[in-house]
């Protein structure tokens, strides 16, 4: 590793239930030992969320207790939440931890928060307009997600190069704005270097293994009361077209308790969506991507990253 001026800030990356949690923890309790404090900042957008703990697959109590956690439980689900609102919240935590000469690492699988810290992606601040994303949404709904992209294309082919065509959320994102500003959406993502080196470590499995280890959880959380939680956040006057209940498992399970679906319908679908969104965060975080450094076994990561942290 080459040496640098600038500290160094862990990165524990990939797919939902691969064991990045677990992983993290292992690092910090290892650092511990050896006289180093660290702390945890969140890099999953669905764990900003305040009440939406079982089904994000949140830290319990006992872990949350072995660490510090930052930017976890900052938004009540009817918040807007964006990129720019996570970028500065989990930079302002990297540089507190910094500050107290303890080592951040950043765990989580949404590669859009990983490599917007990791890259210094500057994101406009701009307050969703929800009669504009209510349009968009509707024209979506009536003709597709292609249309929306092909618009895209047409006004702003920079900003379609890097977005997802089958990203409804990000791409009505990019066209609400263009329309409120005026301006390119890609001209408005700059780049600036982050004030740390960033080391990316990430745990691979097999797509077999990784969805076995899904479906297991998904059970575990049943198990663990998920019901009840979306039952409290529907009550609280949540709604399930929120973009917050879009994390997977969430609709599924109000349509459970509307009565439109069955639990072990309602599980199938949400294993069957955990499944998609592990392949989405696959093309985030590719085997080629020479910043990664992948690992099929815990110990193996926590070890490099002891290396990674030493002076």
């Amino acid at each position: 590793m080459s040496v640098s001026a600038k500290p160094t800030v862990l990165f524990v990356v990939g797919p939902t239930a691969s064991g990045k949690t677990d992983a993290a923890l292992s690092i910090v309790d290892v650092l511990r030992g050896r006289g180093r404090t660290a702390e945890i900042v969140n890099g999953d957008s669905r764990q900003v969320y305040r009440g939406m703990s079982i089904g994000t697959a949140k830290s319990t109590p006992e872990e949350l207790a072995r660490a510090a956690h930052h930017v976890i439980d900052v938004a009540d689900p009817s918040d807007g939440f964006s990129l720019a609102v996570f970028l500065n919240l989990a930079r302002t935590a990297i540089a507190d931890i910094l500050t107290r000469g303890a080592m951040p690492i950043v765990v989580g699988g949404t590669g859009q928060y990983v490599w917007g810290l990791v890259e210094g992606w500057q994101v406009p601040e701009v307050a969703p307009a929800p009669e504009i994303r209510a349009r968009l949404e509707a024209e979506v709904a009536a003709a597709g997600v292609d249309m929306l992209y092909q618009r895209l294309q047409m006004i702003d082919a920079e900003a379609a190069a890097f977005i997802d065509p089958r990203n409804v959320r990000r791409l009505v994102r990019a066209l609400e704005v263009i329309e409120i500003t005026g301006r390119p959406f890609s001209e408005q993502r700059t780049k600036e270097a982050p004030p740390f080196d960033a080391y990316v470590l990430a745990l691979n499995l097999s797509r077999a293994d990784l969805y076995a280890r899904i479906d297991a959880r998904v059970d575990t959380m049943l198990a663990r009361g998920w019901i009840r939680e979306v039952g409290l956040l529907l009550a609280a006057g949540n709604t399930p077209d929120m973009p917050a209940f879009s994390s997977a498992g969430y609709r599924e399970i109000a349509s459970l308790l509307a009565g439109d679906i069955s639990i072990d319908e309602a599980a199938a679908r949400t294993k069957t969506a955990t499944h998609r969104l592990a392949r989405s965060q696959a093309n985030w975080f590719r085997a080629g991507d020479e910043r990664i450094s992948w690992h099929n076994a815990q110990e193996g990561l926590v070890l490099e990253a002891i290396q990674a942290c030493s002076p």
